[in-house]
């Protein structure tokens, strides 16, 4: 009789707010592009920053070494969804620049998400 060694491997489960930031840089690397082919450079430099970073730190979060690591991980993802709605808002109201609709409900979506994480997570 032999012995089959083979690791069986199993998807990890699904991780609501690493997809949901996942997909919102790719949002936010099609709303940059669009603001550089507007020549609007800084704008799109900052927001791209801000915006990509959120899904950065909460990726980096999964890998936490405590539970107070994870926390400020998040913390610092939050700090960044905070700064991107500001850039957001920014463009909104600026002249000339593209719809940022979409953009804006889903950050105040992910707000809420990190917030609760937050909250939960020092408990």
């Amino acid at each position: 009789m032999s012995i089959n060694n083979t690791i069986v491997m199993h998807p990890d489960k699904e991780n609501l707010i690493v997809n949901k930031t996942y997909q919102f840089s790719l949002a936010i690397i099609a709303y940059t592009e669009v603001l550089e082919a507007k020549k609007r450079y800084n704008m799109a430099n900052q927001l791209f920053k801000s915006g990509t970073s959120i899904g950065a730190n909460v990726r980096e979060a999964q890998g936490a070494e405590t539970k107070a690591d994870f926390r400020h991980k998040m913390k610092v993802a939050y700090k960044e969804a905070e700064e991107t709605h500001y850039w957001l808002e920014l463009c909104k109201d600026a002249c000339n620049y593209p719809d940022p609709a979409a953009l804006t409900e889903e950050i105040i979506s992910l707000k809420r998400i990190l917030g609760k994480i937050i909250s939960s997570s020092q408990n």
